[in-house]
């Protein structure tokens, strides 16, 4: 009973079906037999063989329209923000290099050096002359450096110059390498927290990757070479890995606006808050070390200073003058550093409290409020000694 009524229904379907495609080839016959105007004309027929496409139907190569419907099907999918990240890093692509610092390992027996990798780091192309621009702590105490291109060819590169205190540094390569590009370099001046940024490096050796955030925070402090701070740093939430350090910090437009320089992780891990060396201070350093093999800054000449950790304990306030050149100018206006007791013990003279009315707290303080003047500015100094204050007007000249 139940094999019957299958076969029923089966060839219920099939009459169904065929009843369904006659209808369709009978509308298609009515729209090839009328004209716009309804009118019935005899149809013309044309063999495919003869039939010559007109431009607009000119089939496209399998492959080209292929490439085009995925395309259109990606662009679908993106969204405004992705299509963005994805063209900064197109733009980049020949703008970022990886480098890797080597020095000579010895044996036991110093009969033989071998050069080994010392560290590594990233690094982004700054002219059309060769120039990479990384941080100093990547190159530092290397004798060799080793850059990998885009292509993954390796090239040598030989140190311009370095700013220690900006954790900066210039190499240039050994050789012309067409294709590199210059990144297009921005501002820090404008920036706002909260907007997009993009980290692009070679964390952990892994070449070319790329990380998203935003501008966490503007204007930190954060401890560099020599006992003074780099200061006005970028903080940001892109992840910024080891082998990060020396790479662009991008806008949303592609442009530079920092140089990932340094990761701060309270559990001591790889990866944490990112910092970067904002743009404006790069494009202060750089073209100085292109030209002269290193960063000539207005100082007050002949000066040392105590540290700032020793001025602390010792709970003076202020930049501590060590020591004083006898042929300088400040030593001819009566700036005088330490000195011994008849007890042998060591005594501060003078300290540095103020210089045109900014305060000054610490050498550290005195090293970023000049950096603000130019060589030749005049400015007066307060100088404290014994408890008493007095000016002293002095011109800037160029550190040495």
């Amino acid at each position: 009973m139940t094999s019957k009524a299958d076969r029923t229904v089966f060839l219920a379907i099939i009459g169904l079906s065929l009843a369904l495609f006659a209808c369709a080839d009978a509308g298609r016959d009515d729209a090839a037999s009328a004209t716009p105007e309804g009118r019935d004309q005899p149809a013309a027929v044309e063999s495919a063989a003869t039939r010559q496409p007109s431009a607009l139907e000119v089939p496209m190569p399998r492959p080209a329209a292929q490439a085009l419907a995925e395309q259109v099907i990606a662009n679908g999918r993106l969204t405004e923000d992705e299509r963005n990240t994805i063209e900064v890093v197109r733009k980049t692509k020949n703008s970022v290099v990886f480098i890797t610092n080597l020095q000579y390992l010895r044996d036991f027996f110093f009969t033989s050096d071998e050069l080994v990798p010392r560290g590594s780091g990233s690094g982004f192309v700054w002219d059309d002359r060769g120039h990479i621009v990384t941080n100093f702590h990547v190159i530092d105490e290397g004798v060799k450096y080793m850059v990998s291109l885009p292509d993954q060819r390796q090239v040598e590169a030989t140190l311009v110059g370095r700013d220690e205190t900006k954790d900066i540094a210039v190499l240039k390569l050994g050789e012309p390498v067409p294709g590199l590009a210059p990144v297009a370099i921005g501002t820090s001046r404008d920036l706002q927290v909260g907007q997009k940024v993009i980290a692009i490096g070679n964390p952990f050796g892994f070449d070319h990757t790329v990380t998203k955030g935003i501008v966490s925070a503007l204007g930190r402090t954060m401890p560099g070479a020599g006992g003074v701070s780099i200061r006005e740093m970028i903080q940001t939430d892109a992840s910024i890995n080891p082998g990060n350090s020396g790479g662009p910090l991008l806008d949303s437009a592609g442009e530079l606006i920092g140089m990932n320089t340094v990761i701060v992780s309270p559990s001591g891990a790889s990866s944490g808050v990112g910092f970067a060396v904002p743009v404006d201070t790069v494009k202060k350093v750089v073209p100085q070390i292109i030209q002269f093999g290193k960063v000539t800054r207005p100082d007050i000449g002949g000066v040392s200073f105590v540290r700032d950790e020793a001025a602390r304990r010792a709970k003076v306030e202020g930049a501590v003058v060590l020591e004083v050149t006898r042929s300088s100018r400040p030593y001819g206006l009566g700036l005088r550093g330490l000195y011994r007791d008849s007890y042998g013990r060591l005594r501060i003279r003078d300290v540095i409290t103020a210089i045109d009315q900014m305060k000054i707290k610490s050498y550290d303080d005195l090293f970023a409020a000049l950096d603000g003047y130019k060589i030749g500015d005049s400015v007066t100094l307060t100088v404290e000694r014994d408890g008493e204050s007095r000016p002293i007007k002095i011109q800037l000249v160029g550190n040495d």
